[in-house]
């Protein structure tokens, strides 16, 4: 009998590992699934060399008028092309904006990884430092996706804030709801702690991508001032125009109390 509870505890071990290998390589096509480039390389791009040599691009939408700048990471079904097409309603909105390109996306070179989307959001970062925006200036704006390299940047650097929009607890749980596999990317819940700035959740309650108990969590994790907006019945995207000037009076409140 024992013989054969160790023969089943083995099978299960081996079901384990192999469920667990194929969680990380489906989380990877997943989590990057690179549309088609939707804009040209243009000389009104910024472009900058990462430390292994791969090229990344960001568009910049410098507002003079403005008191904050947005470093802004995109989802992952988008790249800058599509980004354009909405990000001059927070210019309007009375800020700056730095959109950074992930690798593999639009013009930047490389294949994206979550390493990397926090090395280059770093290097975005130090880029606004050097053209004169000082840190207490600077607003981490991460949407879906985008909530894992904001998230990272706000628990090492100094900002004057952090928005996520429309973000997971992390990758694995978006469809496991609990901690299940080892190897979990994008682990915004569990750094969420450790992040100092005021933070600002907004999240759909019909989110039907990101389910909306993953903004419920994340607001409950954070630490210090904090605000949110959950939009009744938002779903993934197009929050901003769902929820209507609600929206841009609450994101401006939150930049008002930094």
């Amino acid at each position: 009998m024992m013989a054969g509870l160790l023969r089943i505890a083995l099978v299960l071990v081996a079901v384990y590992a192999v469920a667990a290998i194929a969680a990380h390589f489906f989380s990877m096509a997943v989590l990057f699934p690179r549309p088609p480039a939707s804009y040209a390389l243009t000389s009104d791009l910024v472009r900058f060399t990462a430390a292994d040599g791969t090229r990344v691009v960001c568009r910049y939408w410098p507002n003079p008028a403005a008191k904050f700048t947005l470093l802004w990471f995109h989802g992952n079904g988008e790249d800058l092309g599509a980004v354009s097409e909405y990000i001059t309603s927070y210019r309007q909105a009375g800020f700056a904006i730095l959109a950074m390109e992930y690798r593999g996306y639009g013009q930047s070179d490389g294949t994206p990884s979550e390493a990397s989307t926090y090395a280059d959001a770093k290097q975005a970062y130090e880029w606004l430092k050097q053209q004169g925006i000082p840190p207490g200036r600077i607003i981490l704006f991460g949407y879906s996706l985008g909530g894992g390299p904001a998230v990272e940047l706000a628990k090492y650097e100094p900002v004057a804030g952090l928005v996520l929009q429309s973000c997971f607890v992390s990758a694995y749980r978006v469809m496991t709801r609990v901690p299940l596999f080892p190897g979990d990317k994008f682990e915004n819940l569990k750094k969420l702690p450790q992040v100092r700035c005021p933070v600002m959740i907004i999240h759909g309650t019909a989110d039907e991508v990101v389910p909306f108990w993953n903004g419920e969590q994340l607001y409950a994790a954070a630490p210090g001032l904090k605000f949110r907006l959950f939009v009744e019945g938002g779903t993934h995207s197009g929050l901003a125009g769902q929820a209507g000037e609600p929206y841009w009076r609450a994101l401006r409140d939150f930049a008002s109390q930094l």
